[in-house]
Parts: structure tokens; C-alpha cells; sequence
């Protein structure tokens, strides 16, 4: 699951112990109008993994970490049916990218059935993880471009759909937008949506900046975190090359949903693309009772209807109730200890 490391690690599921002290390769498609988005596979690329046992949708991250530390082969319900076939209603395939030091299970259990309910084939990967490992996200994201690249084109290979929708949560953002922007995605890609995106990275109150005017202190905060957490450092590299040129291309609805109560993204302003048509979306703004932070985002019910809303704007607008600052932390700093 997406937890704090400390840093700006936009999760980690060692971050509440922390606290306490202190793909399959690219599959070739068959009849899909568009050809497949070819991409050289960087040093160290193995397929993601592509998990496959039906898990019950969960109201939050603790009980999904519950649940997938005993199946760590869960997706959530109805999810990588890779024989589901896209309706008129909804021809795209809807594909989830998690975040940091989490999974497919750990953060789409909640969303990822509501997608099926509503009619979309959905599906999930678990990319960015090291060598028999059970959570991901944690490894250098051009390894992380790649698989899912590979992934995208084994969901339209096993759909016959042209195009799909993506929907990233924090790294995932950015891995899918990096997907979209440099590696040609936008040709498959009809929309993206940046759910807690750091689309610029964050400064995690200060740390960032001063770790990079001291030689060395990068390297440091990687090993504390993670490759993936410093790499979506304001001002990294990987950062820079997202954005250069332009932070969106033409042709790509882009669409974020951002909370000003962020615990990972400060500035606040990081979160919103600056390209021609994206959409930023501020969920106090749009619910000004519903103080969900970072890692709550996609257990939240009002983002849950508006997610839905945004792939399809046929659907009622969501619902707005209060919920605390706050609301999320207690279950992840749990989860990290159990």
C-alpha cells in the first residue's frame, strides 16, 4: 500500500515502523487499429507483474493491507479480466497504475471494483518492484515506463481496443504520464488522470532542497526510501525530463485531482499540470468538507463518484460529505507495523 516514508517518499510500507522510531513483455497486437507504442527496454527490465486472484473490494488501505499480506496475488474483484469486452458504452479499457511502495490490491481495491460495476474492463498492474519482492514502485521508473508500455499493449492486444484510459495514483501519475508524454503513449492513450499527482515533485517541507545542496544526501534519502521516492524529488532529473517541453501533448485529455490538505506534495501547486487542456481538479474546491489528504485519495467516496464521472460524464455528480483532516494516516502508520 502507498504509505509515508518520512521523507517525501510518496509511500512506503516501512514508514510506520519509521515513525514509531522516529507484464508480461510487450504482447503483439492483434487486430487493434492503431499499432502497438514500441519501446527499447532499459537496463535491468524485467515484465511487471500481472496479479490474477480475485480479492474483496476494501474501504481502505489498512484492511487491503490486512487482506494482501496473506494473498500477495490479490486484485481487486473483477479486475485483469483479460477476457472482458469493451461495450459501446465504454470501449476503452480502463488501465490503474499505483503508487510507491504499493500494489495493484493496495490501492485500487476500493476504485477498481466500482470501474467494473459501471461497465469498464479494468485492469492492474504491479510494476517497479525488485526481484521477489511484495510491494513495488520502489525501483528506477524508467524500468517502470517500460512495463507499462508493455502492459498497455498486452491489455489492447487481449481487448481489440485502440485506445485506453489511464488512471495513476501519486507515482503512478507520473509513470503513466511519462508513459503518455515521451514513449508515445499519447497514440493509445485517450485520457489520463493524475489522481494526488506529484506532477512536479515535491519539496516534503524543505528536506528535498537541502538534501540536494549537500553532495552525497540524495543517495542517502534513496536508501532510506526508495530509487522511485527520490527520483520524483522537485528538480531531479527524471522530474525535469517529464516536464521539458511542455507537461502535456496534444491529443490527451488530461485531468488532475489534487487535495490542498496533500501530506506528500507541498508545494500544493506541484500537483496541477500547467500544458493546454488540462483540467485541474481541487477536491475542497469541488467539497469543501472533505479534508482527505495523500493517502486516503482513492479510499475516498467523493473521489470514487468523481474518478467515475471524470471517464465517464454521463454519471451523477458525487455526492460531498465531510471527512476529518487526518482521515487515512492512523490505518497506514497500522498497516506499516503490522
Amino acid at each position: 500500500m502507498e504509505q509515508p516514508r518520512g521523507l517525501w517518499g510518496w509511500g512506503s510500507s516501512q514508514w510506520g515502523r519509521a515513525a514509531s522510531r522516529t507484464a508480461l513483455a510487450c504482447a503483439a497486437v492483434i487486430g487493434v487499429a492503431l499499432a502497438p507504442v514500441a519501446t527499447a527496454e532499459p537496463p535491468g527490465y524485467r515484465p511487471a507483474i500481472v496479479p490474477s486472484q480475485p480479492g474483496p473490494a476494501q474501504s481502505d488501505h489498512l484492511a487491503a493491507a490486512r487482506y494482501i499480506s496473506d494473498h500477495p496475488d490479490a486484485v481487486p474483484l473483477g479486475v485483469n479480466n483479460f477476457g472482458c469486452e469493451p461495450s459501446a458504452e465504454h470501449p476503452r479499457p480502463v488501465v490503474l497504475v499505483h503508487g510507491t511502495d504499493s500494489s495493484a490490491y493496495s490501492d485500487w481495491s476500493g476504485i477498481g471494483p466500482q470501474l467494473v460495476a459501471a461497465g469498464f474492463c479494468v485492469f492492474a498492474l504491479n510494476y517497479g518492484g525488485a526481484p521477489g519482492a511484495d510491494t513495488y514502485g520502489t525501483e528506477d521508473m524508467r524500468v517502470s515506463f517500460a512495463q507499462l508500455a508493455a502492459f498497455v499493449e498486452q491489455v489492447r492486444a487481449a481487448t481489440g481496443a485502440a485506445e485506453v484510459d489511464l488512471v495513476g495514483f501519486s507515482q503512478g501519475a507520473n509513470v503513466s504520464r511519462y508513459y503518455v508524454n515521451k514513449l508515445g503513449g499519447a497514440d493509445v492513450v485517450n485520457t489520463w488522470v493524475g489522481l494526488a499527482s506529484p506532477s512536479y515533485g515535491g519539496v516534503m517541507y524543505g528536506l528535498v532542497p537541502v538534501g540536494q545542496a549537500v553532495p552525497g544526501m540524495m543517495d542517502v534519502y534513496a536508501k532510506v526510501t526508495s530509487t522511485a521516492a527520490v527520483q520524483q524529488a522537485q528538480g531531479e532529473p527524471i522530474m525535469v525530463e517529464l516536464n521539458a517541453g511542455g507537461d502535456t501533448v496534444p491529443g490527451v485529455r488530461y485531468v488532475t485531482v489534487g487535495s490542498r490538505v496533500d501530506e506528500m506534495i507541498q508545494p500544493f501547486e506541484n500537483i496541477a499540470l500547467r500544458g493546454p487542456g488540462a483540467e485541474n481538479l481541487v477536491l475542497q474546491d469541488l467539497c469543501p468538507d472533505d479534508l482527505t489528504g495523500h493517502f486516503n485519495l482513492v479510499y475516498d467516496p467523493f473521489v470514487q463518484q468523481l474518478l467515475l464521472r471524470v471517464l465517464d460524464p454521463a454519471r451523477p455528480a458525487p455526492v460531498c460529505t465531510p471527512v476529518p483532516l487526518g482521515t487515512g494516516i492512523p490505518q497506514v502508520i497500522i498497516a506499516g507495523n503490522s
